[in-house]
């Protein structure tokens, strides 16, 4: 396949290139992956990743903007057609112990960015801030609608859950990880009276 300006092979090229990029971030960290890897692994060459992406940091956003793409549309994909707000919580936590038991599962794909990128300035933090505030307030608003108490703090319980399932996920057993963490869900769902 070519690699030329035309708009099928262009727009395939920085799909393997997004797709590879992808791949081995998740599997082995951000920083230890150089673009050398990432075009030998898209086979392209170094003017195609330079022509879809100003540099590394613009890959590292691309792959971080479809992991978020790709939780928001799982997260609605649970959501729908529940009953309540609180099954939509419990569909929601079974949407993450769905992806921690899945293989090949590495922890969460922004706790992992954040540890590499810790300046909060820098723009790969801000993406992983700006995701985290987008689930944050989804699943506080969720749990809004269970209970006539504010659900700010059972919101963040939550998140810290989750953070903990993730990272507990992918170094310990996957299915007692997930049981754990969806009796959480069951706790903070009970403390709001649902």
């Amino acid at each position: 396949m070519s690699e030329g300006t035309g708009g099928g092979s262009t727009s395939a090229a920085r799909a393997r290139l997004l797709d590879a990029a992808t791949r081995v971030f998740y599997l082995e960290g951000i920083h230890s992956v150089g673009v050398d890897r990432v075009i030998a692994e898209a086979q392209v060459t170094r003017a195609t990743l330079y022509r879809h992406f100003a540099g590394k940091d613009d890959l590292v956003l691309a792959y971080l903007d479809r992991a978020d793409r790709g939780i928001r549309a799982g997260v609605e994909a649970a959501r729908a057609g529940k009953g309540s707000a609180a099954d939509e919580v419990r569909a929601v936590g079974r949407f993450i112990t769905e992806g921690i038991q899945s293989p090949g599962f590495r922890g969460c794909a922004f706790l992992n960015a954040a540890a590499e990128y810790p300046d909060p300035a820098h723009p790969i933090h801000q993406a992983v801030l700006a995701h985290r505030q987008w689930f944050l307030d989804t699943v506080t608003a969720l749990l809004e609608q269970v209970g006539d108490i504010p659900a700010v703090e059972a919101g963040r319980h939550l998140v810290m859950l989750r953070d903990g399932a993730m990272a507990g996920g992918c170094l310990f057993d996957p299915r007692l990880i997930s049981e754990s963490f969806l009796l959480g869900v069951e706790g903070i769902l009970r403390a709001r009276g649902a």
